[in-house]
């Protein structure tokens, strides 16, 4: 009689339909796990990325302000009373008349006159100004010209 009992127990009619849906649902859950692996990997390294970003825009700013406070710095050293104390600490001085010393060129007219820009007559202006059309026909002409002009030419 037990015997009976295991043969009925593991029968293979019973047991093949339980063991597809097992199957299936095993292999089920193994597909999400390995989806759900994929995507929290994913969120992660987009995590990582982000706080990776987030330090370089902290290191960024840091810079940003020392750039700033070394311009301002830089501005302060060369203010006017700083840089003539710094000329005196290294031997300069300001320079008197008897530092200057002039130098003659033959030749050369500091007074000299100074000459105007002759202007030009009205009727001179017109007349050096050249006639403006500016017309389509007008240039259609001149283009249409200059082609017959450049036929005689291979003729000739």
């Amino acid at each position: 009689m037990s015997q009976a009992w295991i043969q009925h127990t593991f029968s293979r009619k019973r047991f093949r339909t339980r063991n597809q849906a097992t199957a299936l649902a095993i292999l089920g859950v193994a597909i999400l796990l390995i989806l759900g692996s994929l995507y929290l990997s994913q969120v992660a390294s987009f995590a990582i990325t982000n706080r990776q970003i987030e330090e370089l825009i902290k290191q960024r700013d840091e810079l940003k302000r020392q750039n700033e406070r070394l311009i301002g710095e830089i501005a302060s050293f060369r203010t006017v009373p700083r840089l003539f104390a710094r000329s005196e600490a290294i031997g300069f001085r300001p320079a008197t008349n008897a530092d200057i010393d002039y130098i003659l060129i033959d030749g050369y007219n500091p007074n000299r006159d100074r000459l105007p820009v002759a202007s030009i007559n009205g009727t001179e202006a017109e007349l050096a100004a050249p006639v403006y059309d500016e017309t389509f026909g007008s240039w259609l002409e001149q283009q249409l010209a200059l082609l017959r002009d450049q036929f005689q030419s291979f003729g000739a």
